[in-house]
């Protein structure tokens, strides 16, 4: 979980996941949306793919990007978990 909340913590893979969530897209579709450097969207790729938060699979010479939902739903569980409503313990104060 670490390694995803490190990767979230970029507003550029952030825009990537966002991206993502609506539909799968080609690399080079994402990079398109983007005014940086081919190696720099390589290294954005790579982190989210480290953190497990996206995967890839390779279309003739495209790569096509996934969002792994999984992932995704664990952490969003863990967020309301952690930010949530508080349900009562049973215990008085």
């Amino acid at each position: 979980m670490d390694e995803a909340f490190k990767a979230m913590a970029d507003p550029t893979r952030r825009k990537i996941l966002r991206m993502l969530g609506e539909r799968e897209m080609a690399a080079g579709e994402i990079a398109s949306r983007f005014e940086i450097s081919a190696p720099s969207m390589s290294h954005h790729f790579n982190v989210l793919k480290a953190a497990d938060l996206i995967v890839g699979r390779r279309e003739g010479q495209q790569i096509v990007y996934t969002l792994n939902t999984t992932v995704v739903q664990d952490l969003m569980a863990m967020f309301i978990d952690l930010f949530g409503p508080n349900e009562p313990s049973g215990e008085e104060e």
